[in-house]
């Protein structure tokens, strides 16, 4: 004859309910992991434009020194004074030029000057400030901005 156990009535309920606590922390689990997910591809993304953001400095550093080149020193020597442009729809670039001379040339403007030196080594110096940043609101969620300032010798 069988022996009826009133204790494996109280381990149904028991069963019924550490299963709903396994579900509950393998709910949290997931969704941990797909927040993390999204902060990942957004931190990826934002890493990405900031890099190409970074060289698309440096081309326009070379791309300034360029025109500046292009120019005739010799009837214009500040002719280019800075350049705005869109690089792929997506960045916006803006070029500063401040110039450095012993004795300015006639053709300088004050706004284009940034400072009078007496040594001969430093004369033909542009200082070129460029700003790239992010314009397209559908790609980063927060501004994304690089900023670089240098001095090149003309």
């Amino acid at each position: 004859m069988q022996r009826k156990n009133s204790l494996l009535k109280k381990k149904n309920g028991f069963a019924m309910i550490m299963a709903i606590i396994v579900i509950v922390i393998i709910g949290t689990i997931m969704a941990l992991s797909i927040s993390l997910t999204s902060l990942t591809t957004k931190r990826t993304t934002d890493i990405y434009l900031y890099e190409q953001a970074s060289l698309y400095a440096k081309v326009a550093a070379e791309r300034a020194l360029l025109k500046i080149a292009k120019n005739d020193v010799s009837i214009n020597p500040c002719g280019f004074t800075g350049d705005n442009y869109q690089l792929g729809g997506i960045y916006d670039v803006n070029v500063s030029v401040k110039y450095v001379y012993t004795n300015f040339p006639i053709g300088c403007n004050a706004a284009q000057q940034l400072t009078t030196i007496t040594t001969p080594e430093q004369n033909g110096t542009v200082m070129l400030d460029i700003s790239v940043s992010v314009n397209n609101s559908t790609i980063d969620t927060e501004p994304i901005r690089y900023f670089r300032r240098t001095l090149q010798k003309l």
